[in-house]
């Protein structure tokens, strides 16, 4: 099952991706950071479940030390990508729905080039943060953590005796990672909607707020199982509960996005058709 998961996630990223690089008319910012929230699903997804269906097959959960730091990294790195990009797209559509006429100018490719390099240079930054915390412990030996990966914030707790440290750690990651990337998604979906509420005619309304449904679906998709899986480790002293709702946003999220933006974009459609076209 989750092989099959995991390869249609892979498949339906790369399609979009694809399409974009193969479409001149999907040249614009919104696309160019489609194109990059893909490649990071694939990369975020790539972390933990082949890993996991391996351990599946061979009935063997072990992972070595540098194995469980590098995919803890990896997780971190393309976990806060994630949430970086979808920020920087909901800045798109706001200049776009907000300040049309301003559009080429605002989101020129050397801005969104750069809103890229920010999102990746923050995501290294926090990726490496939790590492200094965790490298603290030299080196971890026969310890069993309760949950189908390396959970950052488990090896977090193991490596910090110190409670202030750790909270310390978790509320600049959080902070970095969420708090910041929401607050500038809700900053400009404010603006958007009150823009949209200025629109007299229902049908300019429709159209202005269709350009960024699928963007707010996969919003809320992401922090809508980010928050579930908070909710339930806080609520439940269960960890492996928690280890049951991480897939949600390990594997579900990333799989979805593709879907999402293909069935409710025409654009996106044509583009996969000519290039399936092309293909077959």
């Amino acid at each position: 099952m989750f092989l099959s998961m995991y390869l249609i996630t892979v498949l339906g990223n790369l399609l979009i991706i694809l399409a974009v690089s193969s479409d001149a008319h999907l040249h614009t910012p919104m696309y160019f950071f489609l194109s990059n929230l893909s490649l990071a699903d694939v990369g975020f997804t790539s972390t933990t479940v082949p890993k996991l269906v391996v351990d599946v097959q061979t009935h063997n959960r072990v992972i070595s030390y540098e194995g469980c730091l590098t995919q803890m990294s990896f997780f971190m790195l393309f976990g806060c990508l994630d949430s970086l990009l979808l920020s920087a797209m909901a800045y798109d559509r706001f200049v776009a729905i907000c300040h049309p006429l301003h559009y080429q100018v605002m989101m020129s490719p050397r801005l969104c080039g750069l809103l890229v390099l920010v999102s990746i240079f923050i995501s290294v930054l926090v990726s490496q943060l939790h590492n200094s915390i965790v490298l603290q412990v030299t080196y971890f030996k026969d310890v069993e953590i309760a949950h189908f990966f390396c959970d950052p914030s488990q090896l977090l707790n193991l490596a910090c005796s110190d409670v202030v440290t750790n909270n310390i750690v978790m509320y600049s990651v959080g902070a970095l990672s969420g708090f910041l990337p929401i607050l500038g998604i809700l900053f400009s979906y404010s603006k958007i909607v009150s823009s949209i509420l200025r629109v007299p005619s229902s049908d300019g309304k429709y159209k202005a707020f269709s350009t960024c449904g699928s963007h707010l679906s996969v919003v809320c998709l992401f922090y809508g199982t980010g928050l579930g899986v908070y909710l339930s480790s806080a609520v439940s002293s269960s960890p492996r509960k928690g280890a049951v709702a991480s897939v949600l946003y390990t594997v579900i999220t990333p799989m979805l996005n593709p879907f999402i933006y293909s069935l409710r974009n025409e654009d996106i459609k044509r583009a996969l058709r000519r290039l399936l076209n092309t293909i077959f």
